[in-house]
């Protein structure tokens, strides 16, 4: 039997892209393309029953781990192989740690990899490319040798907030983007302040850089 895929990605682009690559592939079935992790979900709740979800982490309306946790608590079935252009590190294993299967960067991706990736996913194996693999190595040993800076002292959404900041988003802003209201956006600023023990957002962005969050 065909494997059946769903894309979930909002740029058209990036999606065609996905669809022209797979279409010639006889195991591999795509029964829909996403641009939104709601219209993903709705599609879900309808019936529609994916073996494999490829999945970006930049969707306009939820983060990718907000998805994944939401696909793998009620569609348990459905295993997720993660494609996107995100290569921090700490992100990375924050996904295979709420239970993934794979992490793929787009930027490094070409449909072999991508068809062996979904194949390997698909038969409840990992599947990490080497530079992944490499990239998750150096940043284990980067947080034993920053054991302050380490991201269990954050919550998901102290994450997602911070992220947020280093990317010189506005409190209003990373509230629009998050669906949370402005004071939960200065609070949760104020508690990454202290949790991490800087003085400013300049401190902030520093600190997101030195866990991977951002480049400089």
């Amino acid at each position: 039997m065909p494997i059946k895929i769903a894309l979930a990605d909002d740029h058209i682009m990036v999606l065609d892209g996905l669809r022209n690559a797979l279409a010639s592939e006889p195991d591999i079935v795509i029964l829909g393309c996403y641009r939104t992790g709601a219209a993903l979900m709705e599609a879900l709740g309808k019936g529609m029953s994916p073996d494999v979800l490829l999945l970006d982490l930049q969707l306009p309306d939820k983060t990718g781990q907000e998805i994944a946790v939401d696909v793998m608590r009620h569609y348990p079935g459905t295993r997720i192989l993660i494609l996107s252009g995100v290569d921090s590190s700490m992100v990375i294993q924050d996904m295979m740690e709420v239970g993934c299967k794979g992490y793929l960067l787009k930027t490094m991706t070409d449909k072999d990899l991508l068809v062996l990736a979904i194949q390997s996913v698909y038969n409840g194996k990992i599947f990490l490319e080497p530079s992944i693999r490499e990239r998750l190595l150096e940043g284990m040993l980067e947080a034993k040798q920053k054991p302050a800076m380490t991201k269990r002292k954050l919550t998901a959404r102290e994450r997602d907030v911070l992220q947020l900041i280093a990317m010189e988003f506005t409190n209003q802003q990373i509230a629009d983007r998050l669906f949370i209201s402005l004071r939960t956006v200065e609070n949760h600023r104020h508690n990454l302040i202290q949790k991490l023990e800087v003085k400013n957002g300049l401190g902030l962005i520093k600190a997101a850089m030195e866990m991977g969050l951002i480049k400089e």
